[in-house]
């Protein structure tokens, strides 16, 4: 199955790493229902194929950092960065580029969401395994209301600044 306009997502559980304790989180990593973490939200969510990797680290999740104002005046109550990484990469990568407090950087470690939703993409011969795919969506109470694909290699169609267009 690939995800499409229209469909809900998958039960999956994703993992986040927190820097410091809130209430009813530890520092990590703590596991998330999707379904439950959408219910009655709108969030915009990017994945991508790797932490610390050039066009992730330099613009597509900076783009989603620095258009977060916007995103919250649109209407968008979260943004989510996933990832075939687990949660303590992703915590420190997150770290390293701002998002606290404005994107959540979600750990798809064994590719559980990835591959449910189809987007999984094999870069074992370049020894990174499987990933997945760049993409962006905005998700409505769990259910997909826009999705831009990337193909392999390119970064035009996931950008912060056309999904905040798509609102």
């Amino acid at each position: 199955m690939t995800i499409k306009i229209g469909d809900s997502l998958p039960d999956a559980t994703l993992f986040e790493f927190f820097h410091e304790e809130t209430e009813g989180c530890s520092l990590g990593p703590n596991k998330f229902e999707v379904k439950k973490e959408l219910l009655g939200k709108t969030v915009a969510i990017l994945a991508l194929p790797g932490a610390y990797t050039p066009t992730c680290s330099a613009k597509h999740v900076p783009g989603f950092i620095q258009h977060f104002e916007a995103f919250k005046v649109k209407g968008v109550d979260e943004i989510w960065c996933i990832s075939v990484n687990d949660a303590f990469v992703m915590g420190a990568w997150g770290k390293s580029l701002g998002a606290d407090g404005k994107v959540r950087m979600m750990a798809d470690g064994s590719a559980e969401f990835t591959k449910k939703i189809g987007m999984e993409l094999d870069l074992t011969s370049r020894g990174m395994g499987i990933r997945s795919n760049r993409y962006s969506m905005l998700v409505k109470d769990g259910v997909v209301a826009q999705f831009n694909l990337e193909p392999p290699g390119v970064f035009e169609n996931s950008t912060a600044e056309k999904l905040l267009s798509q609102i």
